[in-house]
């Protein structure tokens, strides 16, 4: 069940939708201003890790070179797939 971020073009307002079946018929409108012209954003997301400080169960990082300068990949432990 994802949850969608829009933002209205309109009235800048920024909103979410559920989306719980893509057979579902959703009524797509701002929440404010009633405007069917909006468009996606990318939603912010936050990770929490609990339990001990042991580093082998926390998140593993990699940095190297790249063309930008540096890239920093993150490998968050949990469920794949």
């Amino acid at each position: 069940m994802p949850i969608y971020e829009f933002r209205c073009c309109k009235c800048q307002d920024i909103f979410e939708l559920l989306i719980l079946n893509e057979e579902d018929n959703v009524e797509m409108n701002c929440p404010r201003c009633k405007s069917e012209n909006f468009e996606r954003v990318v939603s912010v997301t936050n990770y929490c890790m609990r339990g001990t400080s042991d580093r082998a169960s926390g998140p593993k990082t990699q940095t190297r070179r790249c063309s930008g300068g540096t890239c920093t990949t993150y490998e968050i432990p949990g469920p794949t797939g």
